[in-house]
């Protein structure tokens, strides 16, 4: 990429106010020539524009923060919960940071597009994916790539022996747990998606013939639930030690997720059988929006404006709520 020699250009792609707190993390080559080009306003890109921040805001006020007290109270007061509360408060804060990150970024990409300007897709639908390698190339899509473009690749990536390639992954996911934060909780977070790739790699052939050998590869459908399902627990899994500020609590988790202690009465936590409802509720709205199709007539765009628009008032939690990516 060439310098950028015009100060003005170069302050505004520096910045540009969208992305600038948490993402996407846009690097020159896709927006510098688009700040370079005459905009003019364009109704379609208002329309389309707002319905990304909509989208947005129903993930994080609707979504995000609706869960966001239960994974508090489970979290802050472990010695009071038992094996179910802990599973839901950790299945409940995969749903949480992903609607919350996700739900910045659109909102990021929204405005950007209301002034005429495309930033890149930074999630696709990443607890979709088969494999954590998969994961990696759906989640925060904007700083992964990075990693592996200036780091990764940088370290002769996987054209290396194997061993230098596993060195090479634990080194960029170690890393990519410090750039979140100086805590061995990060570090360990980082490193057991290393360990995760690095499994996944050695036993991708056992996995392939145990597959062949009870014939799970003759049903494929069941086999892609399957893997989703794997990939989804390691990462709810690995979360833990991103959420919680220290190891000792972190461990006391998983501890008690594993305890067997069946207290289904404390599921409801302190909120109540029904705010648990609510959370299972909106998560099913949510999933719910992933089948609703991505070519919008205009008509179309009013309508879930206007829908997105009524469940935040009606469901949003009200009060000032910070995004949790806006501490990194």
């Amino acid at each position: 990429q060439k310098a950028e020699r015009h100060f003005g250009y170069y302050s505004l792609y520096v910045m540009f106010y969208p992305q600038l707190v948490a993402g996407p993390i846009e690097r020159p080559q896709n927006i510098l020539h688009q700040l370079h080009q005459k905009n003019s306003f364009n109704f379609s890109n208002m329309v389309i524009g707002l319905n990304y921040m909509a989208y947005g805001m129903f993930k994080k006020v609707v979504i995000a923060d609706r869960l966001s007290p239960y994974v508090n109270e489970v979290y802050g007061n472990i010695d009071n919960y038992g094996t179910v509360p802990v599973l839901m408060a950790m299945f409940f804060f995969s749903i949480q940071i992903y609607c919350d990150f996700s739900g910045y970024s659109d909102i990021a990409i929204g405005a950007a597009r209301v002034m005429g300007i495309d930033l890149m897709k930074n999630f696709n639908f990443p607890y979709l994916s088969k494999t954590i390698s998969e994961f990696w190339t759906r989640w925060h899509i904007s700083l992964s790539t990075w990693f592996k473009d200036y780091l990764y690749i940088s370290l002769g990536g996987n054209r290396v022996s194997k061993l230098n390639w596993y060195r090479n992954l634990a080194i960029v996911f170690l890393i990519s747990g410090l750039w979140h934060g100086a805590s061995w909780n990060f570090i360990i977070w980082g490193g057991l998606h290393a360990f995760f790739l690095i499994f996944g790699i050695i036993t991708l052939n056992a996995r392939v013939s145990i597959s062949k050998t009870i014939g799970l590869n003759k049903i494929p459908s069941v086999q892609k639930l399957l893997n989703i399902g794997v990939t989804f627990a390691l990462v709810t899994f690995a979360w833990i030690f991103f959420r919680v500020p220290d190891v000792a609590t972190s461990l006391k988790i998983i501890q008690t997720a594993v305890s067997c202690n069946w207290d289904v009465a404390s599921a409801g936590a302190s909120f109540g059988l029904l705010y648990v409802l609510l959370c299972f509720a909106l998560i099913g709205l949510f999933l719910f929006s992933y089948f609703l199709p991505k070519d919008f007539t205009f008509k179309h765009n009013i309508l879930f404006f206007t829908v997105i628009t009524i469940l935040i008032l009606i469901l949003g939690k009200n009060g000032e709520s910070e995004f949790i990516y806006f501490q990194f």
